[in-house]
């Protein structure tokens, strides 16, 4: 059963792979292209964003980093270097949101969402490659956020800032995301990019930070009696939303855990694999009776679609709640997502994984690639996997 699984998931991570070292790199002006379509039509003027180049940058570092195989590490060396000459902003630091076509600024403004992912992805260059470079890149970018994000008053970190870190009104990461000053969303992914430097950079105060992260979403954003997540707050951590992402609980159950586990602290662990158990409890009731996980759940009801990476992290969520639990049945549901990804989600004639699928299973009609589809959630699940089974 898990050796079916993990030669399953060794293949697709293959194909991942390969997809985005064939049909995305921008040969003529430089990067990835920023956009191609289900067809894997190319957007040649698409503005290329902050997200997906830094997640195509850790995507590649890690899967060098499990396999040794130099073409990946070409492909890493590739992103690092047009980040390194297009995103950083080497006036005031951090990285630009997006850039456009031919590499110049185009939305400027720091949003720490992104600065976090610049981390991650730097601290996994690191590892493949010592570069003492990209190290320092990550640490300046922690640095950063602590001195320009982070609220000494409430806690926690601030969502956006303009280019030269003076206030925003639109703190969004996104349209559909409410315009609110904290975000369960930011906190997750500063988690996980402080969890990645701690490994190349055990310094003590980024592991109070870590440490702070980790009581701020026991105490502040897990509903405790429910399991799921909270999304938006306000800068006091009052709640501005009642929506429950099921692909974020299942994708924080396990990146707390991990967090606690870098930390290498007993009582945390302990505390987090219970968390971890009461996440994917709470995750199940978002299953479908197809293995697949519906998106979103909120006051005006289902959002009844299946995206691809609430898939890809409900793998990793519940392998790890079989491994904290030894429970068989997490096991199970994480092998019937794998089912539901392989005959719905996997685009088995032009590669790569399909956006999602509507409730009639009907093709989401989103990008292959693009500002948020990226090779991280789906190529992260098949590396965890490989690695856990």
């Amino acid at each position: 059963m898990q050796a079916g699984l993990k030669q399953s998931v060794q293949i697709a991570l293959n194909d991942i792979l390969h997809f985005w070292m064939d049909r995305t790199p921008d040969l003529e002006n430089g990067g990835f292209y920023g956009k191609l379509d289900n067809e894997n039509k190319i957007n040649i003027t698409a503005d290329k964003g902050a997200v997906l180049n830094t997640r195509i940058l850790w995507t590649f570092s890690a899967a060098y980093n499990a396999s040794k195989d130099p073409k990946q590490l070409d492909i890493a060396h590739r992103a690092f270097e047009y980040i390194d000459n297009h995103f950083l902003d080497k006036e005031y630091g951090g990285i630009f949101w997006s850039v456009d076509y031919k590499g110049n600024p185009a939305e400027t403004k720091k949003q720490v969402y992104a600065l976090a992912f610049n981390i991650y992805a730097c601290s996994e260059y690191y590892l493949a490659t010592h570069n003492e470079y990209a190290r320092q890149i990550a640490i300046d970018g922690y640095q950063l956020i602590q001195q320009h994000s982070y609220d000494p008053s409430f806690g926690g970190y601030l969502e956006a800032f303009t280019r030269d870190w003076q206030e925003i009104n639109d703190l969004r990461l996104s349209e559909k995301d409410a315009n609110e000053k904290k975000t369960m969303n930011t906190h997750l992914h500063v988690l996980e990019a402080y969890t990645n430097l701690y490994r190349i950079w055990p310094d003590k105060t980024l592991s109070a930070a870590i440490r702070g992260l980790l009581d701020i979403f026991h105490d502040k954003i897990l509903d405790l009696k429910t399991g799921h997540l909270h999304l938006f707050f306000n800068e006091q951590w009052l709640v501005k939303d009642d929506i429950i992402s099921y692909g974020h609980d299942i994708e924080a159950s396990w990146l707390l855990s991990e967090a606690a586990e870098v930390l290498a602290d007993p009582a945390l662990i302990s505390r987090f694999k219970k968390v971890a158990i009461q996440m994917a409890d709470a995750t199940i009731q978002g299953l479908d009776e197809d293995g697949g996980l519906w998106y979103e759940l909120s006051g005006h009801g289902l959002i009844a679609e299946k995206h691809w990476w609430p898939q890809a992290e409900a793998l990793v969520g519940f392998v790890n709640a079989w491994q904290v639990s030894k429970n068989e049945d997490y096991l199970l549901k994480a092998i019937n997502s794998w089912k539901f990804i392989e005959q719905y989600i996997l685009d088995k004639s032009k590669g790569e994984w399909f956006w999602g699928r509507k409730k009639d299973y009907s093709l989401m009609q989103e990008d292959k690639a693009g500002f948020w589809k990226c090779p991280y959630h789906n190529g992260r699940a098949c590396l965890e996997l490989i690695k856990r089974l």
